[in-house]
């Protein structure tokens, strides 16, 4: 069981004041998450225009920066179809990363997932699982690759709490009857953030916070930036121990 945090995701500067754009911000955001109890950190790396990108340029310089920033944790990134917008742009940007991340993200409901997962292994890096539906993980256990993932990321966007739980329970049964046995990670976004927190410390599975997926604290007050999400997380984790 582990707190991911995902510091930017597609959000928009206006999102919230702290939220982290380039590679130094990331960096030294990702240093103050770390310290609030973050096991690893999920990025979305950014052009110089300030956009999401899969460029080498772009991510070889955002890992740089925070695997100098915070040597020893974990660092994902996301390989979503829309931000390059073209598959064959995406594989390319993939083949010519310099400095690899630990892991990547990679969405099932996405067409090119597969060709995009296999290009990820024969770089070497882990492959995190993305799952929004169940036809998602009915998808995941018929790939002759999907037992050789990293992670399974249970991710969810019905924001209506019991229609959330309904996909939730849906996608964590097919992976039982299929019987694959990889770690998983649950989380919600906006409303269904800390729903899905609680839920995941009590399957004992691990779970991500950040401003990817919301700006709130349980509370319902917005937080002063990432760190304080994940130390509200870390703390619910810790209580239920």
């Amino acid at each position: 069981m582990i707190v991911q945090t995902c510091i930017n995701g597609a959000r928009s500067a206006d999102f919230h004041p702290r939220l982290p754009l380039d590679a130094d911000a990331m960096a030294h955001d990702g240093t103050a998450c770390v310290a609030a109890g973050a096991a690893e950190l999920h990025v979305h790396a950014r052009g110089l225009d300030g956009r999401e990108s899969l460029a080498p340029e772009a991510m070889d310089r955002t890992v740089f920066a925070l695997r100098r920033a915070c040597p020893g944790t974990l660092i994902g990134v996301s390989t979503g179809a829309w931000i390059e917008n073209d598959d064959g742009r995406t594989l390319a940007a993939i083949a010519g990363w310099s400095e690899l991340p630990d892991y990547a993200s990679v969405n099932l409901s996405e067409e090119a997932a597969p060709e995009v997962m296999q290009s990820l292994r024969q770089r070497g890096i882990g492959i995190e699982a993305g799952l929004a539906s169940v036809a998602d993980a009915e998808r995941l256990v018929r790939l002759d690759h999907g037992r050789q993932v990293l992670r399974i990321l249970i991710e969810i966007g019905e924001q209506e709490p019991d229609a959330a739980l309904e996909v939730s329970n849906g996608i964590a049964a097919v992976l039982e009857r299929a019987g694959m046995r990889r770690a998983i990670l649950l989380h919600g976004s906006d409303a269904t953030v800390w729903p899905f927190v609680h839920r995941a410390a009590e399957r004992n599975w691990s779970t991500r916070v950040g401003l990817e997926d919301g700006k709130e604290l349980p509370d319902g007050t917005t937080a002063s930036g990432n760190d304080a999400l994940t130390a509200a997380a870390v703390a619910i984790f810790r209580a239920g121990r």
